[in-house]
């Protein structure tokens, strides 16, 4: 697969616990061993009290870039946690920036303290709308917990952003990856998250192309 922009640039954004790291990891893997070049670069905040964590890839067909996405140049953010897309999108956004967001929200301390006001969902996802080419909302924590293990929606993420078609992102690379870090019965696990992520946006897609939202 040829890239869409050289090199590729992909934020995997999150906060503390919720596996955003390990699933840029995954990522990362998965395409290295189909030749790209990938460079990971990550921040992080107070991420054991729940504060931002971000993981930076640059994608290559042909050679290692430095491992900071220049701001503005972000070509696909993927959000485990809704305000966190937009916090991104602040910085490294575009007009021709994708983004794939997980809906459940996670409060900081200071909304349940209550000196915080944590936005409405409807408003995040109208935000994301206006600051992006493209968008694609699940409930990726909802479906982990169906799973019994809502550290999983990082899983069903990765899987979601494979249906998108941005990346040459496969199944059976992903299987790969797994079965070199886990047992088998884990791997059986990750691969149906896997597998619920991207039928979440297979039928998206479907609903748009039949008018139905």
């Amino acid at each position: 697969m040829i890239l869409s922009h050289e090199p590729y640039n992909l934020i995997i954004t999150g906060v503390g616990g919720q596996g955003n790291v390990l699933a840029s990891r995954l990522v990362g893997e998965m395409l290295s061993r189909q030749g790209f070049c990938i460079t990971i670069g990550e921040t992080f905040g107070a991420s054991q009290r729940g504060g931002s964590v971000m993981s930076h890839l640059r994608v290559s067909s042909l050679s290692s870039y430095s491992p900071q996405i220049p701001e503005g140049r972000a070509h696909m953010v993927v959000s485990l946690e809704p305000t966190e897309a937009v916090r991104v999108l602040k910085d490294y956004g575009s007009p021709k920036v994708k983004v794939l967001c997980n809906t459940r929200p996670i409060r900081s301390i200071g909304v349940i303290c209550g000196e915080q006001i944590y936005p409405e969902i409807e408003d995040i996802k109208s935000w994301v709308c206006e600051l992006s080419q493209a968008a694609w909302f699940i409930n990726a924590t909802d479906e982990a917990v169906q799973l019994g293990n809502p550290i999983l929606g990082n899983i069903i993420c990765v899987g979601a952003l494979a249906a998108t078609g941005v990346l040459p992102l496969k199944r059976d690379g992903f299987a790969t990856v797994l079965a070199s870090k886990m047992s088998q019965e884990k791997v059986a696990l990750n691969l149906e998250a896997y597998d619920r992520g991207a039928a979440m946006i297979k039928e998206q897609a479907e609903d748009r192309n039949h008018g139905t939202h």
